[in-house]
């Protein structure tokens, strides 16, 4: 891939992704896959006047040898040093770019009971920290190819014809062209003109079909509103926290939810793939959760804790988008989340609130918004998902058609 097409995306992904302020700390997020591009991020960020840049490497086979080897209360302990560490992202909130490119299958054969356990363990020690940044911090998840990730997605190709054929479609789908920034205010203004339809409707609950057997409804909070594409932090600054994106998404009520909802694509989950499965949910919750492939893991991750059995988000995306419209399928939330309309089990988005930095984080629970440590997307949105949206003051109106908006 040309040097001067990755330049630009690591400029849209600095200036459009977490938009660095002069003066702003910045953390990049990296597997080993790209340190090249890694470079050039770090040096757009300081061209923005970052203060300081920082890079935390990760490596899936490192990850795989920690679990199996150290103690459950070792890997469970949160050191002095690592609260140290946060305390000091609460201080000064630095923008933090998450650049994935993990396998697919990177973490297969894990002990993923021990690994849940660690989550659960190091969460109720770190909650306070991440509390205190909701809502205040700008970040960005963004895309690079990795090896293992291109061959998944092209098996037939080699090595460097997989990621450069994996590069490709990372870019186009992230609107990287001739003026990247210039092509993400469009679609923003886009994407916003949506959400003001839809939070204009005053929707009590929307109701989802397919002919795969989706049936499912779910009510809303009356103080929710769908937000899409960039986001304003609780510092004023705007910012895009997903590159690319095409949804447009809300939190729904707590315990509001009823019917049962079939994927439509896999869930690539901390290195493993959870494929054919459905969630049925009874007063909000998930009652029955069963997958062809990764039942037991599916079945984890509904019981990380007491609320990662509620859903924490609805998002709408048409079949028309560009990432459903390349026919390829990703392996990756990223990506595969922006080609189909989904949900969230687990945490909801205080900033899908009016008025959410006028609201203490407990007011957004009480309101309905849910509360746990994890956040997972899965795909439900196919050619024949109709979605209705039944109104406060009694009215349907069509949302959805045949996987594409109705409006």
């Amino acid at each position: 891939m040309k040097k001067s097409v990755l330049r630009q995306y690591a400029r849209l992904i600095v200036r459009c992704g977490v938009n660095v302020q002069k003066g702003q700390e910045v953390i990049v997020y990296a597997e080993l896959d790209q340190p090249e591009f890694v470079q050039m991020v770090v040096e757009e960020a300081y061209k923005a006047k970052a203060k300081k840049v920082s890079v935390e490497w990760s490596y899936q086979p490192l990850e795989k040898v920690h679990v199996r080897y150290q103690t459950l209360k070792t890997l469970g302990t949160v050191l002095p040093w690592q609260e140290a560490k946060m305390q000091h992202r609460v201080d000064t909130l630095p923008c933090r770019i998450h650049l994935i490119s993990e396998d697919p299958d990177g973490l297969r054969g894990i002990n993923m009971q021990k690994y849940a356990k660690v989550r659960q363990l190091r969460y109720p020690i770190m909650k306070p920290y991440l509390d205190k940044v909701e809502g205040a911090e700008q970040w960005c998840i963004a895309a690079v190819p990795g090896v293992a990730w291109a061959k998944k997605m092209f098996p037939n190709l080699s090595k460097h014809q997989a990621v450069e054929k994996l590069w490709e479609a990372i870019l186009q789908t992230s609107r990287v062209d001739e003026d990247p920034i210039r092509a993400w205010e469009k679609h923003n203004a886009n994407l916003k003109a949506r959400c003001d339809y839809l939070n204009s409707l005053g929707i009590e609950s929307l109701h989802y079909t397919a002919d795969n057997g989706t049936d499912f409804t779910v009510g809303m909070i009356a103080q929710g509103r769908f937000c899409g594409g960039g986001e304003t932090s609780r510092q004023g600054i705007y910012f895009n926290p997903n590159i690319p994106s095409e949804e447009c998404f809300i939190s729904p009520k707590k315990g509001v939810a009823e019917g049962i909802v079939y994927s439509t694509k896999p869930l690539s989950y901390q290195g493993q793939l959870i494929d054919e499965f459905y969630l049925r949910f009874e007063n909000g919750k998930v009652v029955e959760a069963k997958a062809e492939q990764g039942n037991e893991l599916l079945n984890t991750l509904v019981n990380m804790d007491e609320g990662s059995c509620y859903l924490g988000e609805c998002a709408l995306v048409p079949e028309k988008s560009p990432i459903a419209e390349s026919g390829l399928l990703f392996y990756n939330t990223l990506f595969d989340e922006n080609a189909a309309c989904h949900l969230a089990i687990g945490s909801g988005y205080i900033d899908t609130l009016e008025n959410y930095h006028d609201r203490t984080l407990e007011e957004c629970h009480q309101l309905g918004i849910n509360e746990s440590m994890i956040h997972e997307d899965f795909m439900i949105g196919c050619d024949t998902m109709n979605i209705d949206a039944t109104t406060r003051d009694g009215k349907v109106i069509p949302i959805f058609r045949n996987g594409n908006w109705a409006f």
